[in-house]
Protein backbone atom coordinates (compact mmCIF):
# COMPACT_ATOMS: atom_id res chain seq x y z
CA UNK A 1 0.00 0.00 0.00
CA UNK A 2 2.75 2.43 0.96
CA UNK A 3 4.68 1.66 -2.22
CA UNK A 4 1.54 2.41 -4.23
CA UNK A 5 1.04 5.72 -2.39
CA UNK A 6 4.67 6.62 -3.07
CA UNK A 7 4.19 5.79 -6.74
CA UNK A 8 1.07 7.98 -6.80
CA UNK A 9 3.05 10.80 -5.20
CA UNK A 10 5.85 10.57 -7.78
CA UNK A 11 3.31 10.40 -10.60
CA UNK A 12 1.48 13.51 -9.43
CA UNK A 13 4.81 15.26 -8.93
CA UNK A 14 5.63 14.64 -12.60
CA UNK A 15 2.18 15.37 -13.96
CA UNK A 16 1.09 18.29 -11.79
CA UNK A 17 3.50 21.15 -12.42
CA UNK A 18 1.77 23.42 -9.91
CA UNK A 19 2.18 20.78 -7.21
CA UNK A 20 5.87 20.35 -8.05
CA UNK A 21 6.41 24.11 -8.04
CA UNK A 22 4.56 24.51 -4.72
CA UNK A 23 6.52 21.71 -3.09
CA UNK A 24 9.81 23.14 -4.37
CA UNK A 25 8.82 26.59 -3.04
CA UNK A 26 8.09 25.22 0.42
CA UNK A 27 11.33 23.24 0.53
CA UNK A 28 13.25 26.34 -0.53
CA UNK A 29 11.53 28.53 2.08
CA UNK A 30 12.12 26.10 4.93
CA UNK A 31 15.75 25.55 3.96
CA UNK A 32 16.29 29.32 3.85
CA UNK A 33 14.74 29.63 7.33
CA UNK A 34 16.93 26.84 8.73
CA UNK A 35 20.11 28.34 7.25
CA UNK A 36 19.05 31.97 7.70
CA UNK A 37 22.29 33.00 9.40
CA UNK A 38 24.36 31.65 6.53
CA UNK A 39 22.19 32.87 3.64
CA UNK A 40 21.53 36.41 4.86
CA UNK A 41 24.39 38.90 4.49
CA UNK A 42 23.51 40.67 7.77
CA UNK A 43 21.85 39.98 11.10
CA UNK A 44 18.15 40.73 11.45
CA UNK A 45 18.88 43.60 13.87
CA UNK A 46 21.88 45.11 12.08
CA UNK A 47 20.90 48.68 11.23
CA UNK A 48 22.38 51.78 9.64
CA UNK A 49 20.18 54.85 10.08
CA UNK A 50 22.02 56.63 7.25
CA UNK A 51 20.55 54.02 4.87
CA UNK A 52 16.91 54.49 5.89
CA UNK A 53 14.60 53.15 3.16
CA UNK A 54 17.56 52.44 0.88
CA UNK A 55 16.18 51.16 -2.46
CA UNK A 56 16.98 47.65 -3.73
CA UNK A 57 20.57 47.45 -4.94
CA UNK A 58 21.06 46.32 -8.57
CA UNK A 59 23.86 43.83 -9.17
CA UNK A 60 25.98 44.71 -12.22
CA UNK A 61 27.71 42.14 -14.42
CA UNK A 62 29.32 44.46 -16.99
CA UNK A 63 32.18 46.91 -16.75
CA UNK A 64 30.24 49.74 -18.37
CA UNK A 65 31.89 49.24 -21.76
CA UNK A 66 30.05 46.11 -22.79
CA UNK A 67 32.51 43.65 -21.29
CA UNK A 68 31.79 41.17 -18.53
CA UNK A 69 32.95 41.89 -15.00
CA UNK A 70 32.81 40.18 -11.64
CA UNK A 71 29.41 41.00 -10.08
CA UNK A 72 29.43 44.23 -8.11
CA UNK A 73 27.15 46.86 -6.61
CA UNK A 74 27.55 50.61 -6.50
CA UNK A 75 27.65 52.97 -3.57
CA UNK A 76 24.65 55.23 -3.12
CA UNK A 77 24.34 58.70 -1.70
CA UNK A 78 21.19 60.64 -0.98
CA UNK A 79 19.93 64.15 -0.87
CA UNK A 80 16.65 65.54 0.45
CA UNK A 81 14.00 66.81 -1.93
CA UNK A 82 11.63 69.69 -1.30
CA UNK A 83 9.49 67.43 0.91
CA UNK A 84 12.48 66.24 2.99
CA UNK A 85 12.38 62.81 1.41
CA UNK A 86 15.58 60.92 0.74
CA UNK A 87 16.44 60.51 -2.93
CA UNK A 88 19.17 57.91 -3.48
CA UNK A 89 21.43 58.07 -6.51
CA UNK A 90 24.32 55.72 -7.43
CA UNK A 91 27.83 57.11 -7.18
CA UNK A 92 29.34 56.95 -10.64
CA UNK A 93 32.53 54.93 -10.86
CA UNK A 94 32.03 53.21 -7.51
CA UNK A 95 32.32 49.43 -7.39
CA UNK A 96 31.91 47.04 -4.48
CA UNK A 97 32.66 43.53 -5.68
CA UNK A 98 30.49 40.68 -4.43
CA UNK A 99 32.28 38.09 -2.36
CA UNK A 100 31.37 34.45 -1.81
CA UNK A 101 31.65 33.07 1.72
CA UNK A 102 33.02 36.25 3.32
CA UNK A 103 33.25 36.79 7.06
CA UNK A 104 30.52 38.98 8.53
CA UNK A 105 28.72 39.39 11.83
CA UNK A 106 28.72 36.48 14.26
CA UNK A 107 25.81 34.05 14.34
CA UNK A 108 25.11 30.52 15.56
CA UNK A 109 25.03 28.06 12.70
CA UNK A 110 22.08 25.71 13.37
CA UNK A 111 22.34 26.82 17.01
CA UNK A 112 25.48 24.73 17.45
CA UNK A 113 28.50 26.49 15.98
CA UNK A 114 29.40 30.15 16.28
CA UNK A 115 30.78 31.45 12.99
CA UNK A 116 31.11 34.55 10.84
CA UNK A 117 30.96 32.84 7.45
CA UNK A 118 28.15 34.05 5.18
CA UNK A 119 26.97 32.92 1.76
CA UNK A 120 27.70 36.27 0.12
CA UNK A 121 28.57 39.86 0.88
CA UNK A 122 30.44 42.82 -0.57
CA UNK A 123 34.02 43.91 -0.11
CA UNK A 124 35.25 46.82 2.00
CA UNK A 125 32.51 48.93 3.59
CA UNK A 126 29.97 48.48 0.81
CA UNK A 127 26.37 47.49 1.42
CA UNK A 128 24.09 45.25 -0.58
CA UNK A 129 20.32 45.55 -0.23
CA UNK A 130 18.75 42.98 -2.55
CA UNK A 131 15.23 43.82 -1.33
CA UNK A 132 15.98 47.34 -0.11
CA UNK A 133 16.10 48.54 3.49
CA UNK A 134 13.46 49.39 6.09
CA UNK A 135 12.99 52.62 8.04
CA UNK A 136 16.01 51.88 10.23
CA UNK A 137 18.33 50.94 7.40
CA UNK A 138 18.09 47.20 8.08
CA UNK A 139 18.48 44.85 5.14
CA UNK A 140 14.99 43.65 4.23
CA UNK A 141 16.28 40.49 2.53
CA UNK A 142 18.04 39.40 5.74
CA UNK A 143 15.01 40.24 7.89
CA UNK A 144 12.67 38.31 5.61
CA UNK A 145 14.93 35.25 5.75
CA UNK A 146 15.15 35.46 9.55
CA UNK A 147 11.42 36.22 9.78
CA UNK A 148 10.69 32.95 7.99
CA UNK A 149 11.99 31.12 11.06
CA UNK A 150 9.09 32.49 13.09
CA UNK A 151 6.33 32.52 10.50
CA UNK A 152 7.07 29.08 9.07
CA UNK A 153 7.84 27.27 12.32
CA UNK A 154 4.81 28.65 14.15
CA UNK A 155 2.61 26.92 11.59
CA UNK A 156 4.29 23.53 11.96
CA UNK A 157 4.43 23.57 15.76
CA UNK A 158 0.95 25.02 16.19
CA UNK A 159 -0.63 22.52 13.81
CA UNK A 160 1.21 19.63 15.47
CA UNK A 161 -0.22 20.56 18.87
CA UNK A 162 -3.76 21.36 17.72
CA UNK A 163 -4.05 18.28 15.50
CA UNK A 164 -2.77 16.04 18.28
CA UNK A 165 -5.38 17.50 20.64
CA UNK A 166 -8.09 17.20 18.01
CA UNK A 167 -7.12 13.63 17.20
CA UNK A 168 -7.13 12.46 20.82
CA UNK A 169 -10.17 14.42 22.03
CA UNK A 170 -12.21 13.63 18.92
CA UNK A 171 -11.20 9.97 19.14
CA UNK A 172 -12.19 9.72 22.80
CA UNK A 173 -15.48 11.49 22.11
CA UNK A 174 -16.43 9.18 19.26
CA UNK A 175 -15.24 5.96 20.88
CA UNK A 176 -16.77 6.43 24.36
CA UNK A 177 -19.95 8.21 23.34
CA UNK A 178 -22.62 8.90 25.95
CA UNK A 179 -22.11 11.69 28.49
CA UNK A 180 -18.43 12.10 27.60
CA UNK A 181 -19.29 12.60 23.94
CA UNK A 182 -22.08 15.02 24.81
CA UNK A 183 -19.84 17.14 27.06
CA UNK A 184 -17.00 17.31 24.53
CA UNK A 185 -19.33 18.25 21.68
CA UNK A 186 -20.91 21.08 23.69
CA UNK A 187 -17.43 22.37 24.52
CA UNK A 188 -16.48 22.24 20.85
CA UNK A 189 -19.62 24.15 19.89
CA UNK A 190 -18.83 26.90 22.40
CA UNK A 191 -15.29 27.30 21.00
CA UNK A 192 -16.47 27.25 17.40
CA UNK A 193 -19.21 29.83 18.04
CA UNK A 194 -16.64 32.52 18.87
CA UNK A 195 -14.94 34.07 15.80
CA UNK A 196 -11.40 32.69 15.82
CA UNK A 197 -9.57 35.95 15.24
CA UNK A 198 -11.45 37.82 17.97
CA UNK A 199 -10.87 34.94 20.37
CA UNK A 200 -7.19 35.08 19.44
CA UNK A 201 -7.08 38.81 20.20
CA UNK A 202 -8.91 38.35 23.50
CA UNK A 203 -6.59 35.58 24.70
CA UNK A 204 -3.47 37.46 23.59
CA UNK A 205 -4.57 40.61 25.43
CA UNK A 206 -4.66 38.65 28.68
CA UNK A 207 -0.85 38.48 28.69
CA UNK A 208 1.49 41.40 29.49
CA UNK A 209 2.63 43.48 26.53
CA UNK A 210 6.18 43.75 27.88
CA UNK A 211 6.95 40.06 27.39
CA UNK A 212 9.98 39.15 25.30
CA UNK A 213 9.43 38.03 21.74
CA UNK A 214 10.50 34.47 22.60
CA UNK A 215 7.83 34.18 25.29
CA UNK A 216 5.24 35.80 23.03
CA UNK A 217 6.18 33.33 20.28
CA UNK A 218 5.47 30.29 22.45
CA UNK A 219 2.24 31.70 23.87
CA UNK A 220 0.96 32.55 20.38
CA UNK A 221 1.51 28.89 19.50
CA UNK A 222 -0.41 27.78 22.59
CA UNK A 223 -3.28 30.20 21.92
CA UNK A 224 -3.63 29.26 18.26
CA UNK A 225 -3.43 25.56 19.09
CA UNK A 226 -6.21 26.01 21.66
CA UNK A 227 -8.38 27.63 19.01
CA UNK A 228 -7.60 25.24 16.18
CA UNK A 229 -8.28 21.80 17.65
CA UNK A 230 -12.08 22.00 17.87
CA UNK A 231 -13.06 21.68 14.20
CA UNK A 232 -10.67 18.77 13.66
CA UNK A 233 -11.97 16.97 16.76
CA UNK A 234 -15.51 17.09 15.39
CA UNK A 235 -14.49 15.49 12.09
CA UNK A 236 -12.36 12.84 13.81
CA UNK A 237 -15.25 12.06 16.13
CA UNK A 238 -17.52 11.37 13.13
CA UNK A 239 -14.91 9.10 11.56
CA UNK A 240 -14.41 7.19 14.82
CA UNK A 241 -18.16 6.68 15.21
CA UNK A 242 -18.08 4.85 11.87
CA UNK A 243 -14.82 2.98 12.43
CA UNK A 244 -15.74 1.61 15.88
CA UNK A 245 -18.45 -0.52 14.25
CA UNK A 246 -16.04 -2.18 11.81
CA UNK A 247 -15.29 -5.89 12.09
CA UNK A 248 -11.60 -5.46 12.92
CA UNK A 249 -12.55 -3.29 15.91
CA UNK A 250 -15.14 -5.80 17.08
CA UNK A 251 -12.57 -8.60 16.74
CA UNK A 252 -10.08 -6.66 18.87
CA UNK A 253 -12.74 -5.93 21.47
CA UNK A 254 -13.81 -9.61 21.66
CA UNK A 255 -10.14 -10.61 22.00
CA UNK A 256 -9.96 -8.57 25.20
CA UNK A 257 -7.84 -5.70 23.86
CA UNK A 258 -8.23 -2.67 26.18
CA UNK A 259 -10.27 0.24 24.84
CA UNK A 260 -7.40 2.79 24.80
CA UNK A 261 -5.25 0.34 22.82
CA UNK A 262 -8.07 -0.25 20.32
CA UNK A 263 -8.49 3.51 19.89
CA UNK A 264 -4.80 4.33 19.48
CA UNK A 265 -3.59 1.28 17.53
CA UNK A 266 -6.62 0.27 15.47
CA UNK A 267 -8.99 3.21 14.99
CA UNK A 268 -6.98 6.43 14.90
CA UNK A 269 -4.42 5.16 12.34
CA UNK A 270 -7.31 4.77 9.92
CA UNK A 271 -7.89 8.52 10.08
CA UNK A 272 -4.33 9.24 8.90
CA UNK A 273 -5.36 10.21 5.36
CA UNK A 274 -7.64 12.97 6.57
CA UNK A 275 -5.20 13.90 9.33
CA UNK A 276 -2.31 14.53 6.93
CA UNK A 277 -4.38 16.61 4.52
CA UNK A 278 -5.94 18.60 7.38
CA UNK A 279 -2.48 19.34 8.77
CA UNK A 280 -1.26 20.62 5.41
CA UNK A 281 -4.20 22.94 4.74
CA UNK A 282 -4.31 24.19 8.35
CA UNK A 283 -0.75 25.54 8.43
CA UNK A 284 -1.59 28.68 6.35
CA UNK A 285 -4.17 29.67 8.97
CA UNK A 286 -1.50 29.69 11.66
CA UNK A 287 0.88 31.70 9.48
CA UNK A 288 -1.84 34.26 8.74
CA UNK A 289 -2.88 34.39 12.40
CA UNK A 290 0.66 35.13 13.58
CA UNK A 291 1.13 37.66 10.80
CA UNK A 292 -2.07 39.48 11.74
CA UNK A 293 -1.10 39.63 15.42
CA UNK A 294 2.41 40.87 14.64
CA UNK A 295 1.07 43.40 12.17
CA UNK A 296 -1.15 44.81 14.93
CA UNK A 297 1.80 44.93 17.33
CA UNK A 298 0.54 42.07 19.51
CA UNK A 299 2.86 39.38 18.21
CA UNK A 300 6.60 39.25 17.63
CA UNK A 301 8.12 42.57 18.66
CA UNK A 302 10.79 44.60 16.89
CA UNK A 303 13.76 44.16 16.45
CA UNK A 304 12.94 40.45 16.14
CA UNK A 305 11.58 39.69 12.70
CA UNK A 306 8.49 37.89 11.48
CA UNK A 307 6.71 38.38 8.19
CA UNK A 308 3.83 40.02 10.02
CA UNK A 309 5.73 42.76 11.82
CA UNK A 310 7.82 43.43 8.70
CA UNK A 311 4.60 44.60 7.06
CA UNK A 312 4.10 47.39 9.59
CA UNK A 313 5.98 49.82 7.32
CA UNK A 314 3.49 48.95 4.55
CA UNK A 315 0.50 50.12 6.60
CA UNK A 316 1.19 53.71 5.56
CA UNK A 317 -0.04 54.51 2.04
CA UNK A 318 2.56 57.24 1.66
CA UNK A 319 5.38 54.87 2.62
CA UNK A 320 4.02 52.25 0.26
CA UNK A 321 3.98 54.73 -2.62
CA UNK A 322 7.51 55.92 -1.96
CA UNK A 323 9.05 52.60 -0.93
CA UNK A 324 7.02 49.76 -2.54
CA UNK A 325 9.62 47.14 -1.56
CA UNK A 326 8.33 47.19 2.03
CA UNK A 327 5.42 45.06 0.73
CA UNK A 328 7.75 42.14 -0.14
CA UNK A 329 7.08 40.23 3.14
CA UNK A 330 3.45 40.02 2.03
CA UNK A 331 4.59 38.29 -1.16
CA UNK A 332 6.33 35.62 0.92
CA UNK A 333 3.17 35.10 2.99
CA UNK A 334 1.14 34.77 -0.23
CA UNK A 335 3.58 32.28 -1.77
CA UNK A 336 3.63 30.16 1.38
CA UNK A 337 -0.15 30.07 1.79
CA UNK A 338 -0.73 29.24 -1.88
CA UNK A 339 1.97 26.56 -1.85
CA UNK A 340 0.50 24.81 1.19
CA UNK A 341 -2.98 24.88 -0.36
CA UNK A 342 -1.70 23.39 -3.63
CA UNK A 343 0.26 20.69 -1.80
CA UNK A 344 -2.79 19.91 0.35
CA UNK A 345 -4.98 19.47 -2.73
CA UNK A 346 -2.43 17.12 -4.30
CA UNK A 347 -2.08 15.05 -1.11
CA UNK A 348 -5.86 14.72 -0.97
CA UNK A 349 -5.80 13.24 -4.48
CA UNK A 350 -3.21 10.71 -3.32
CA UNK A 351 -4.71 9.78 0.03
CA UNK A 352 -8.41 9.93 -0.82
CA UNK A 353 -9.53 6.30 -1.23
CA UNK A 354 -11.93 7.38 -3.99
CA UNK A 355 -8.95 8.37 -6.15
CA UNK A 356 -6.60 5.74 -7.49
CA UNK A 357 -3.77 5.82 -9.96
CA UNK A 358 -4.12 3.06 -12.50
CA UNK A 359 -2.23 2.64 -15.74
CA UNK A 360 -0.65 6.07 -15.42
CA UNK A 361 -4.03 7.85 -15.15
CA UNK A 362 -5.72 9.40 -12.15
CA UNK A 363 -9.28 8.05 -12.06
Amino acid sequence: MYKQKLADFIYLLKQNKLFAAALFTLVLLYLSAIFAGFISPYRYDSEDRTKSFHPPTPVYFTDGEGGLAWPYVKDYEFEFDDYHRRIYEPVEGSRNRLQLFPEGEKYNFLGLLETRRRLFGVEDDGKIYLFGADSRGRDLFSRIIYGGRVSLSIGLIGVSISLLLGLLIGGISGYLGGLVDNFIQRLIEVIMLVPAFFLLLALRSAFPLDWTSVRVYFFIIIIMSFIGWASLARVIRGMVLSLREKQFVEAARVSGVPGPVILIKHILPNTASYFIVAATVSIPGYILGESALSLLGLGIQDPHASWGNLLQDAMSISQLQLHPWVLLPGLFIFLTVMSFNLVGDALRDILDPEHEVSGGNLV
